[in-house]
């Protein structure tokens, strides 16, 4: 009996040990990679309606360009506050046939406040920028067990169906105690460090975490672009693609992820 004692006073206290140590990152930037895949992407694009043209184009892409497309960005966070930014687009095809397509390009710089459930988002659709403001998109995740490790972190599942449609697959880690993520992704039990949209062949997962002190203004809300909020986006984005077709529900799509 003595012995069961000792040791579990010896377990208790090295748990406890363990607990203090452990660190949990509050400030910092995470590094993400965000991957299409064109092919997949593009092909789905071709119909009965536009194969002459864009069969032709496809099979061009296809001959001269990698079926991934890879870009960069950052998302700075402090506490209850985060600056999603894309970096610069230095792909060789940036500027081709598709460069222009929404869903090869990174539209949104992003500031959430947390405390608040509001975000800011600069917003580049073709050659206008709008500035949208309104409440966090509010996503009912399911956990699961499973679990990965992602940048040094071992992170969680969670699944969930946005936009009605969209199937999310998303890996946090509680070890970083912000509700964040990449793009407009938030509202799990820690930071989003990767991201999977299957039936949209698009990916974003971190590629490093930089554990340091953010200042204010490196979390500097974006001011440019004409204002609105999310319905009125979504109203004018609809009367600009109402004449295009099927293909008005895929730049839709990519536009208001």
């Amino acid at each position: 009996m003595k012995k069961t004692l000792i040791t579990l006073t010896i377990l208790l206290g090295y748990t406890g040990i363990y607990a203090q140590n452990v660190r949990f990152t509050t400030d910092g930037v995470v590094e993400f990679e965000r991957k299409v895949n064109m092919y997949a992407t593009l092909k789905k694009r071709i119909n009965k309606d536009n194969e002459a043209y864009l069969q032709v184009a496809y099979d061009t892409y296809k001959k001269n360009q990698p079926q991934f497309k890879i870009m960069k960005s950052t998302l700075t966070f402090s506490n209850d506050k985060s600056l999603f930014s894309p970096l610069p687009d230095t792909q060789k095809d940036a500027g081709g046939f598709w460069g222009g397509d929404p869903n090869s390009t990174q539209n949104n710089t992003i500031f959430n406040d947390y405390a608040t459930s509001s975000f800011i988002t600069q917003k580049k659709v073709f050659e206008e920028t709008f500035l949208v403001k309104d409440s966090l998109r509010k996503i009912n995740w399911k956990l699961t067990s499973e679990t990965r490790e992602i940048a040094g972190y071992e992170c969680r599942r969670a699944n969930a169906v946005i936009m009605d449609s969209i199937y999310v697959v998303a890996f946090y880690t509680d070890k970083i105690p912000v509700s964040g993520g990449p793009e407009s992704f938030n509202g799990l039990p820690g930071m989003i460090l990767g991201v999977a949209l299957p039936h949209e062949n698009i990916t974003w997962f971190a590629t490093s975490v930089k554990d340091r002190p953010v200042t204010a203004a490196e979390l500097k809300a974006p001011v440019k672009g004409k204002a609105v909020n999310t319905k009125g986006l979504n109203d004018t984005l609809t009367g600009v693609l109402k004449d295009w077709g099927t293909y008005a529900q895929t730049i839709l799509k990519a536009l208001t992820i």
